[in-house]
């Protein structure tokens, strides 16, 4: 999932080689000012004195910033403040807040260590700061230390309980596979204040539990409350919609929905993403190639890299598809070690290394889709009866997926067990227009017993979008209270 990618959990893709390049060339400036700079004048005098406060970390986040989008003027404009010398600590915090913004908007994990650096800032001058506590904790869930994130969010809804500090602990908690006490956390959230960021979150979770219609209408409402000044938001939660639509079979909705998202974000990502993998499922290969080579410029992650593989090869650009698959094996360990994993289990190539991968991965991170994951590689390492218990942990929220179904599928039929097979094969094939074509590829057989009602199901890439019309069933919205 661009799961639960996910603001939650999509949002939080991390890269260590690209921090190191982003935040590298940083390090260097702060350097050179701290060993050659000289205050002139009353101004350079104070922001000399602040800097000699707050140490190094000071230095780094008032680093000038290229960029003329509205973040980077607000960066620019809040380092200004700062250097003023009044209110730092007020500034340092809506500094940190701006990185986060810009990280977000840049998918470039180097701005989160920037917001890290103000968080320290702040913390130098006065070590109990909340708000300093709030801002390393969102930075810890998004480099995916979500223990640590835990124990942070923990003590800010003991000491506070702000409505983000409850959304922040439930973030943490739904990571690591405790969807009972997120589910309370984000309740607490949403009592404390009904917003886009409460309704986006009680969408997902609906969605982690099956009930897909409830997710569209809890994510309906989070598109109501969007703003355009946070375009980044309204991108995100019109995406995450889109996606849900797309599930459900409204297929037009979800493409009209996709375009929308473009409009306040223009080349955002995971819209591009979603764009892409909808047009794979209409055999618009071609169109699908567009869109996806310019989501990967933009946020060249293991996910993006595999499905515009598969666009590459659907159009016959076998040498341009090898080529992009090279560098999500070479990066992707770091970049997004689950998504490698399930990649080397689906190409059936390196055993080892999918498993390894999935097995650390499981011990910070421990939802439904890292037992996937390990359920899949451990499959591909030929532990079908792990595997099958596995699969089982990954399957017990009752998740709607196709590759949850797929994997579930080929496992059970592996390990002899028909009904189960039969039954998550079915389940596949309704969602099989959101699997990429090398795994619709891989469905299994049906059982004979159940040949003729499956032939009805089987993939077809061909008819999966009738031209003109919707075939598909659409999920009404439900009432919730």
């Amino acid at each position: 999932m661009e799961t639960c990618k996910q603001r939650i959990s999509m949002r939080a893709h991390n890269c260590a080689a690209k921090v190191f390049r982003s935040v590298a060339p940083l390090l260097l400036i702060a350097s050179l000012l701290v060993l050659y700079a000289r205050p002139k004048n009353k101004s350079e005098a104070n922001q000399t004195t602040v800097a000699a406060i707050f140490d190094d970390p000071l230095s780094l986040v008032l680093t000038p910033q290229t960029g003329d989008s509205r973040t980077d003027k607000e960066i620019s404009r809040l380092q200004q403040q700062i250097r003023s010398g009044r209110n730092v600590q007020l500034w340092l915090e809506q500094l940190g807040w701006a990185f986060v913004a810009k990280a977000r908007e840049s998918f470039d994990p180097g701005f989160y260590k920037l917001a890290e650096e103000c968080a320290r800032c702040i913390e130098k001058r006065n070590p109990q700061s909340e708000e300093a506590m709030l801002l390393r904790a969102h930075v810890l869930q998004n480099l995916h230390r979500f223990k640590e994130s835990e124990t942070l969010a923990r003590r800010l809804v003991q000491q506070r309980g702000l409505s983000f500090d409850y959304g922040l602990l439930g973030d943490a908690l739904m990571e690591q596979g405790k969807l009972k006490d997120a589910v309370e956390a984000y309740q607490r959230m949403m009592n404390l204040k009904p917003d886009l960021h409460a309704y986006a979150r009680a969408a997902h979770m609906r969605w982690l539990k099956g009930d897909l219609a409830g997710a569209i209408e809890a994510m309906q409402l989070a598109v109501g409350a969007a703003s355009p000044l946070n375009a980044e938001s309204a991108a995100w939660v019109n995406t995450r919609l889109a996606f849900y639509e797309f599930q459900a079979g409204q297929f037009q909705e979800a493409e009209q929905r996709c375009a929308f998202a473009l409009t306040f974000q223009n080349n955002y990502p995971p819209a591009l993403l979603l764009q892409g993998k909808m047009l794979l499922a209409r055999n618009r290969s071609r169109e699908a190639v567009h869109a996806l080579q310019s989501a990967v410029k933009l946020n060249p992650l293991p996910e993006y890299l595999w499905t515009l593989a598969e666009a590459l090869r659907a159009v016959g650009h076998e040498n341009e598809a090898s080529g992009i698959e090279t560098q999500l094996r070479q990066r992707g360990a770091i970049a997004d070690p689950r998504t490698l994993t399930l990649f080397l289990a689906t190409r059936h190539e390196s055993p080892e290394t999918a498993l390894r991968l999935a097995q650390a991965e499981l011990n910070s991170r421990s939802d439904v889709f890292t037992h996937d994951a390990l359920a899949w590689s451990l499959a591909g390492a030929g532990k079908l009866a792990e595997a099958y218990d596995e699969m089982q942990r990954a399957l017990a929220e009752g998740t709607e997926d196709g590759r949850l179904f797929f994997h579930a599928a080929v496992i059970a039929s592996n390990t002899g067990h028909a009904s189960d097979a039969d039954r998550w094969l079915r389940k596949a094939n309704e969602l099989s227009h959101l699997l990429l074509p090398s795994e619709r590829n891989q469905l299994p057989h049906p059982t004979a017993s159940d040949a003729k009602q499956q032939a009805s199901l089987a993939p077809n890439p061909t008819k999966a979008f009738p031209p003109g019309r919707n075939t598909a069933r659409k999920t009404q919205p439900q009432t919730k209270t």
